[in-house]
């Protein structure tokens, strides 16, 4: 685990805009990505993570002109996903002004890519984006774990073990994964710590936990089940202006360092 857990907003941006609902569905307008940006960098966020929601579902590429104009306001590090297919996608994101590059559906279709992305940049450039949920209790799609990836925003199943999946992915060679819960997510209800810690178990890699925080107590519990950074959306977004430090202030109460 790092030294300082870092908090990370997120920017589900679609079309241009901040969006965010629940599960992944009925999206509401969160505002313009480059303002938020501006926002988070000025109230001591550690990182930013980019996330362009309906690239991948809608068959295009990241909106690139939206990742320059962000990147120009923030002086913490970007890391921007949707839409990321190759080597070619993750070179134009970097010359954008991103620092790292999140891959979901891409890597699920053609796992090489990984091994490609990474022997290129790195590993310290490529996020792998898993989106897990829970497998039906009727055994319709069950998987050792009891946890399955989606892909194209959470729109898909795939039948795939998310446990499995990450580990692969570490071993390929990925610098981090970003955990993000379908089932919590949006839901302020807190992370699913089960999910945080059966990847913890497989992995060497950091996770950045995300899906379902709700308040500054939710942080703590996902750094104790084994996430390295803590992401949310929802609750900067909409929350009080001091709430990021809200967060940071809950972290650091539990005996986690904090930047």
């Amino acid at each position: 685990m790092s030294l300082a857990i870092r908090v990370i907003p997120c920017l589900d941006v679609d079309a241009g805009r901040v969006v965010k609902g629940v599960n992944f569905r009925d999206l509401l307008d969160a505002g313009d990505p480059v303002q938020l940006a501006h926002r988070y960098d000025r109230a001591g966020a550690d990182e930013l993570t980019f996330l362009d929601v309906t690239a991948s579902s809608g068959d295009r590429e990241t909106t690139y002109e939206v990742v320059a104009r962000t990147a120009g306001e923030v002086f913490i590090p970007l890391t921007v996903g949707g839409g990321v297919r190759g080597v070619g996608e993750v070179d134009k994101l970097l010359r954008c002004g991103a620092d790292k590059a999140s891959i979901n559906t891409a890597a699920v279709a053609r796992p090489d890519v990984i091994d490609e992305i990474t022997r290129h940049f790195g590993s310290q450039v490529l996020v792998l984006s898993v989106d897990a949920r829970r497998t039906p209790a009727d055994g319709s799609s069950r998987t050792a774990s009891g946890f399955e990836v989606t892909t194209h925003g959470g729109r898909q199943g795939t039948g795939i073990d998310a446990v499995e999946w990450a580990r692969e992915a570490a071993d390929r060679g990925v610098g981090e994964i970003l955990l993000n819960s379908i089932d919590a997510d949006g839901t302020k209800a807190g992370f699913d710590l089960e999910l945080i810690r059966a990847v913890r178990a497989v992995v060497r890699v950091p996770i950045i936990a995300s899906g379902g925080a709700g308040e500054p107590g939710h942080f703590p519990p996902a750094v104790a089940a084994g996430a390295d950074a803590v992401l949310a959306a929802s609750m900067f977004h909409f929350g009080p202006d001091n709430v990021l430090a809200e967060v940071k202030t809950a972290l650091r109460e539990a005996g986690y360092e904090v930047r």
